[in-house]
């Protein structure tokens, strides 16, 4: 039997430095790939069952159990979508604070996947604790900006895991005036530390694996889409909230309890690069000059670059949080009442891994008679599948089984998967 004929199982019964539980089969059949399938087994997870006959006031704390990384993305398009249906206008200050408040997301959850999952990859360490001995002045750096994150989340929130401080309406509470002044300075002493983050992440030396594909982000006339902002994709398309389910849509692959997603019938990228790909001429001025210093081309064609595009989102949170906390003062209220009404609610946000869209049928008590909530990593299963494909083969099918298992591992953490939300993984068997 020929080398290329040759059957190969390999088993990893965890992949680290991802969140959740998959696989990964490839089979190579005389030098080409004959399957490749991203299996996600992890058991689905019924949240949008629980959410049925529950009171609009419970739902901001339910969803934001459905991720320990990004729960502020849960609680912001929940309350987003519901105060529309509702029509609830926010006051200027919790409007302000609601995007400050996803700053703080955007800054920890970043940080981790840049230093604690990604980053080792590309330095040949199986974990942050070995890429410490040979870059730990960076890791150091890192895990200060991420707890920084963490302190902003639970400012507003009460606590930055699964935190409890927004309601539809607003916020529960507002943070003294004495408590703002002192997150504005480590903010703001932060943004050395976070530029110093863009030069190194733009230094580390990434696969170029260009390839084609559509970038999907939400889209702002006036800001970098965060927590509001219509739809858009980078075919030109610009749609609200309640029109996703007529471009976008979801289906089940067997080997997979999480859905996949298509637009125009193809899978798509969120996330990061998909945002900087599309938002790029919404950067602050000197998060553009940085940007320009790195030598980064937009649209950029090549996945890898989202580490790059995590740590420009990083600088551009500091900005943005220090800019809406710039004369901070506490509310007269920081809510406005809420009277519900029967109708369906739609709202989306762009989580740390891209685009998250729910969906509310309420009845006229203000409970939920049904919920479909889509998160970014379902999305980005099939684009997972397909950029796989086009990197193993720009890699080369005839590298050794440890190789290739330990690309494909690669590939698969730059998008920062969130298993668990979208339902370690990997297990890679390969047969050839």
């Amino acid at each position: 039997m020929s080398e290329l004929k040759r059957t190969v199982a390999v088993h990893v019964p965890v992949l680290a430095r991802v969140e959740g539980e998959g696989a990964l089969d490839l089979r190579i059949v005389d030098g080409e790939i004959a399957e490749l399938r991203l299996r996600i087994f992890e058991p689905p997870r019924f949240f949008e069952k629980f959410l049925e006959g529950r009171h609009y006031t419970e739902i901001p704390d339910m969803v934001a159990r459905i991720c320990g990384i990004c729960p502020v993305a849960y609680q912001a398009t929940a309350a987003q979508a519901l105060e529309h249906l509702f029509g609830v206008e926010l006051s200027p200050w919790a409007r302000d604070m609601r995007r400050v408040f996803y700053c703080g997301e955007w800054i920890q959850s970043h940080s981790l996947h840049i230093h604690l999952l990604a980053a080792p990859d590309f330095f040949g360490c199986n974990s942050v604790i070995e890429l410490a001995k040979i870059a730990p002045d960076a890791v150091r750096r890192g895990l200060r900006i991420q707890a920084l994150g963490n302190e902003l989340m639970d400012v507003f929130g009460a606590r930055s895991v699964h935190p409890v401080g927004v309601r539809i309406g607003g916020f529960h509470g507002a943070p003294s005036l004495a408590r703002i002044r002192t997150m504005r300075e480590k903010l703001r002493a932060a943004l050395p530390e976070a530029e110093a983050l863009i030069r190194w992440a733009a230094g580390i030396a990434v696969p170029q694996d260009d390839q084609a594909f559509v970038s999907v982000a939400m889209r702002h006339p006036d800001d970098y889409a965060i927590e509001r902002g219509g739809i858009g994709a980078s075919d030109g398309l610009h749609i609200g909230a309640d029109a996703y389910a007529d471009h976008f849509t979801e289906r089940q692959e067997p080997h997979s309890t999480a859905l996949y997603s298509d637009y125009r019938g193809q899978p798509y990228l969120v996330g990061p690069l998909a945002r900087l790909n599309l938002n790029h001429d919404r950067l602050p001025e000197r998060v553009r000059m940085l940007l320009a210093e790195t030598g980064l081309v937009l649209p950029s064609r090549n996945l890898f670059h989202s580490l790059v595009a995590r740590a420009v989102e990083i600088l551009l949170a500091l900005h943005e949080a220090l800019r809406l906390l710039d004369g901070y003062r506490e509310p007269d209220s920081p809510w406005v009442p809420v009277t519900p009404r029967a109708g369906v609610a739609y709202g989306c946000t762009e989580a740390p891994r891209g685009l998250l869209w729910h969906r509310y049928e309420m009845d006229a008590d203000g409970r939920v008679v049904s919920a479909r909530i889509v998160p970014p990593t379902s999305q980005n299963q099939g684009r997972i599948e397909a950029d796989l494909r086009l990197s193993l083969l720009n890699f080369g099918l005839d590298h050794p089984d440890d190789a290739l298992r330990l690309h494909c591992e690669k590939v698969i953490r730059n998008y920062d998967p969130c298993i668990s939300c979208a339902t370690h993984f990997l297990a890679l068997n390969i047969g050839r």
